[in-house]
């Protein structure tokens, strides 16, 4: 019998508690194989029955007699990949209304629009949810059950699993799915070729009638090589061969099925807004990496586009550290017709801080010289952060600082 594989305790638990007390039903969306189902069921209070319908039999007997189905399993059921029998929602809308209490119902499902479709539809004000994504490098260095909240206003290293320049460039090419994390001796190529396969084959499919697979792939190629930079459609569909509609059509299933996120422009109401494209970035830097047949921490270092995997990799770890605490992080990025940029806007309340992202272990405060571009609005304008490669936070001047991505 093979040995299973230790748990990793995941910072966003508390969070799922949380919510599980103040809803009736909680959804917890994600990429395939970032580990949802293994969350909620290492987690499930006890008495909570656990049915996946990856089973066709289940699916079948979900969707046709959705009632049935949920009076034979009773509650409170934890439901995992619920997109599989959409027509649940509008019975569970019937069960929770009939006699609602906390925590009736726990879903867990890969294809983000589908779901929230029916959510829409169904369950309006019932509902708690929250998107898990790969493990985070405090997750990765087993501190998932105490996180310390990247603070803007006053950033700390307490406990962080700090560590050099060449120890980060490993965890990019890692990434953080959770089969990586736990099996050592995997080949991150031997997992992603798998994982691309699982993905194309039913993500995608369900998503949209993709007739053209190789294309598609190319297209993931093409993205990937562009994390990072602002998303023209039209440099992806020449890639792929395929029209600029298309391309869109599958940058949308991208993000739906959370493989990518898009960052939107900064711009406020009394300005023209100068850049209207979004930039897009790769929510794990182990797939990006692979895709870009970047396989070593040497072919990284070389690599033409090492500056943007080190600024995807600190986007994905700022948006885990908001949302394994339940929150949606507010951040944007600013670029002007003059070619000023500031890498992310990230927003707390009324203040607006200004993050650059440098692969340089040696910042300067000319790393921040376009902040002083940027037209607050209505915000308070923050002095500046360089996120670097250096092994410990630094002051640097008029009330700039530096501070280590490996402390995210």
């Amino acid at each position: 019998m093979a040995k299973s594989l230790p748990y990793l305790k995941r910072s966003m638990a508390s969070s799922i508690r949380r919510l599980s007390s103040l809803f009736p039903c909680i959804l917890l969306t994600g990429a395939r194989q970032v580990g949802k189902s293994t969350l909620l069921r290492e987690i499930m209070p006890k008495g909570m029955r656990f049915v996946s319908l990856d089973d066709v039999e289940l699916a079948h007997e979900a969707q046709t007699r959705p009632l049935r189905f949920l009076e034979r399993m009773g509650t409170p059921l934890l439901i995992d990949e619920v997109q599989y029998a959409p027509a649940l929602f509008r019975a569970i809308k019937k069960v929770v209304d009939e006699n609602r209490h906390p925590g009736m119902y726990w879903m867990t499902g890969s294809q983000r629009f589908q779901l929230m479709k029916g959510v829409s539809e169904g369950l309006p004000g019932r509902l708690g949810i929250m998107e898990l994504d790969t493990m985070s490098q405090w997750e990765i260095a087993g501190k998932g059950g105490r996180v310390v909240p990247f603070n803007p206003a006053a950033p700390s290293v307490k406990g962080a699993p700090l560590a050099d320049r060449r120890e980060l460039f490993k965890r990019i090419l890692r990434g953080g799915y959770p089969e990586l994390v736990m099996r050592p001796r995997l080949t991150a190529e031997d997992f992603f070729h798998g994982y691309l396969l699982s993905y194309v084959e039913r993500d995608v499919q369900a998503l949209s009638q993709v007739g053209n697979k190789s294309a598609f792939v190319k297209l993931m190629r093409s993205a990937a090589s562009r994390t990072g930079q602002q998303l023209v459609f039209s440099n992806l569909a020449r890639d792929a061969d395929v029209t600029s509609k298309t391309a869109k059509a599958w940058v949308s299933i991208l993000e739906a099925s959370g493989i990518v996120s898009l960052v939107e422009p900064y711009y406020v109401s009394t300005s023209k807004r100068l850049v209207k494209a979004p930039k897009l970035y790769f929510m794990d830097t182990g797939l990006a990496s692979w895709l870009n047949n970047i396989h070593t921490v040497d072919s990284l270092e070389d690599s033409l586009i090492l500056g943007a995997l080190v600024e995807t990799y600190a986007y994905g770890q700022l948006v885990r550290n908001y949302r394994n605490r339940g929150r949606v992080p507010e951040i944007t990025y600013y670029r002007d017709s003059s070619g000023a940029e500031v890498d992310f806007l990230l927003q707390e309340g009324n203040t607006l801080y200004p993050l650059e992202v440098k692969a340089s272990e040696y910042p300067h405060i000319t790393d921040l010289k376009h902040v002083k571009a940027i037209p607050p609005g209505r915000c308070k304008l923050a002095p500046g952060m360089v996120l670097c490669t250096a092994p410990k936070p630094q002051d640097l001047t008029h009330g700039a600082t530096a501070f280590p991505i490996t402390a995210l």
